[in-house]
């Protein structure tokens, strides 16, 4: 049961987005509500944040942590200073310029950020890395990424997954409270290098980075899997020490 407080950290999610056709004829929003309902279950109110990049800085001012989410697209490689080498990246223009503005913002501001999937592969381009464009292109001996299949099980589809091992000394070892941990996986994108202060603090068997942290930040974290499923005890840790982060950036 959610416990009820007199105040709860206003999370901003950032949206993905589609062209016109399916759901409606007219360019749509969207997300998945587990985005929305994993925080709300560990005490914050989620709000969702619409492509405006002229807008980010009132969106900021209203917000007290910035979860840059997943979703169907790629970061552009001319943003790392590289060309496209597979036809597998999808762009959504749009999306990018505002997530970049609101992300390069809240880090400005030592806001509480909380980077999934492509949200963890745009942070770490946005403090000087670079990705791999196309794991199974790039990454000799990888294991599977994205494989989904069909299934009664997992909500329709059952994801690739293995386990990470987590940097002993990093914030995310804290808070979660372990060096090790099975996750889900669904990416064709990785992060290649990171910038100081970006530092790696989680990697695949087969080397893919799985998780950065900011050093110079209070909480910049980004995690290649998605914890709003909340596979694993260790993802339900991170989601409430990123709501209390978020509370205690409110208060200061």
């Amino acid at each position: 049961m959610t416990q009820h407080k007199l105040f709860r950290p206003i999370i901003g999610v950032t949206l993905d987005s589609e062209e016109g056709g399916g759901f409606s004829d007219s360019p749509w929003y969207a997300i998945r509500q587990n985005y929305l309902s994993c925080l709300e279950e560990v005490g914050a109110v989620p709000i969702a944040l619409p492509h405006l990049a002229e807008l980010a800085e009132h969106y900021l001012n209203m917000i007290d942590g910035l979860v840059v989410t997943g979703g169907a697209f790629d970061v552009p490689p001319a943003m790392f200073g590289e060309e496209a080498r597979t036809d597998t990246i999808r762009l959504k223009p749009a999306r990018t310029k505002f997530e970049a503005a609101v992300l390069r913002g809240a880090l400005e501001r030592d806001m509480p950020v909380l980077g999934i999937c492509g949200g963890h592969q745009l942070l770490a381009v946005i403090a000087g890395g670079t990705l791999v464009q196309h794991i199974p292109d790039e990454v000799a001996g990888a294991l599977e990424h994205s494989v989904s299949k069909d299934t009664e099980n997992a909500g329709g589809k059952e994801r690739a997954g293995h386990s990470i091992a987590i940097e002993q000394d990093s914030l995310l070892a804290k808070l979660i409270g372990t060096t090790g941990q099975h996750v889900n996986s669904s990416h064709h994108q990785s992060v290649r290098t990171v910038k100081a202060p970006m530092r790696v603090t989680a990697t695949a068997e087969d080397g893919v980075i799985e998780a950065i942290e900011h050093t110079g930040k209070s909480f910049a974290i980004g995690v290649q899997w998605h914890p709003e499923y909340k596979q694993m005890e260790g993802d339900v840790h991170l989601l409430a020490a990123f709501c209390a982060a978020a509370e205690a950036y409110h208060n200061r």
